[in-house]
């Protein structure tokens, strides 16, 4: 009878730890693998998730180098090697997803950093998994914990793992959400030989309680009273064009004066019928064809002819010369 509550006990934590293991059907972006991490989705925003995940067992192994990709793929060697036969059993096991790098928060670009790569162990290997003969493995049990979880497509590199990172964190100050600052999580779910739609995340440890809301809710955008509209927006009273720039006050030129100019009208330009001298039967001839015309008076040369023409007109000539055949008929 004393046995059996430990019995209780050891099927539940079993049950426990291969229920952290599933197959990748039940998830959209772990497609490549025949068993995934499985988890529940507690809450999600529009900048993260948070999720609950189950104890589960890992392969691991440490890799000193200067960035991500490095270590990572140094490591990565090393794990594969142990689930294609190189174990205690010889057993071959098939992959997993997803891949989980752990790195540190503090690193320098001119020191190197450690960088510890695990595998998820399949779930039928869950509780007795074969031992590594390569002193540089060992097995992890990661604890139940919820994560904060921000996803990216392309490749998970240290750049772009960093900066999504960066942008986790930063909402998570922003929600005033509690995490684990000495270290966050990349992972990756597909092999390097998918080319597109790959899938990337990026994971932090929630300390406490997990944050779902935002508590520090955007302010309303703020629209001006009905009040305030008409004086804001009165243009004309104060863009009034009309009044500032009224220019035909200011530089009215006569039409009369803009067409005799002499500037605008080419030499020689015969005079349009307005602007011709209009010649009366009683007026007789032109005085360009008279005499007077012809004379070689100085003064009746250039622009006076017209002041000449007009003074005949209006005053009888005294030196009109008579027609001889008018004389004779006399």
């Amino acid at each position: 009878m004393e046995l059996f509550p430990g019995l209780v006990v050891l099927v539940a934590l079993m049950v426990s730890v291969e229920g952290g293991v599933g197959p990748s059907n039940n998830s959209s972006f772990c497609s490549e693998s025949k068993e995934c991490l499985e988890y529940e989705l507690v809450c999600k925003t529009d900048e993260y998730e948070v999720r609950h995940y189950s104890p589960t067992r890992w392969l691991s192994t440490d890799a000193e180098a200067y960035f991500m990709g490095v270590g990572a793929a140094m490591a990565f060697r090393r794990l594969f090697q142990y689930i294609t036969g190189d174990n205690n059993r010889g057993l071959q096991m098939e992959m997993t997803a997803p891949v989980l790098v752990r790195i540190p928060e503090e690193t320098r670009m001119w020191e190197p950093a450690i960088y510890t790569l695990s595998f998820l162990l399949p779930a039928a290997y869950q509780e007795r998994p074969p031992t590594p003969t390569n002193d540089k493995l060992y097995f992890t049990e990661m604890p139940s914990m919820d994560v904060y979880v921000r996803s990216y497509g392309g490749w998970m590199l240290s750049v772009t793992s960093r900066l999504h990172a960066h942008l986790l964190t930063k909402e998570l100050v922003r929600v005033q959400a509690d995490y684990n600052h000495t270290y966050h999580y990349g992972v990756g779910y597909d092999s390097p030989l998918k080319l597109l739609n790959r899938h990337n995340e990026v994971w932090y440890v929630a300390e406490g309680e997990a944050v779902c809301s935002d508590p520090q809710e955007p302010t309303p955008p703020h629209t001006p009273t009905p009040t305030h509209t008409p004086n804001a927006t009165h243009t004309p009273n104060t863009s009034h064009t009309p009044n500032t720039s009224h220019t035909p006050n200011a530089t009215h030129i006569p039409s009369s004066t803009i067409a005799d100019s002499p500037s605008d009208l080419p030499a020689n330009r015969p005079p349009t019928p307005s602007q011709a001298p209009e010649v009366t039967p009683s007026q007789g001839p032109v005085v360009g064809e008279s005499p007077l015309a012809n004379s070689s008076d100085p003064q009746v040369d250039g622009p006076w002819n017209n002041t000449v023409e007009a003074s005949l007109e209006d005053t009888p000539s005294d030196n009109s010369v008579a027609d001889p055949t008018e004389l004779n008929l006399a």
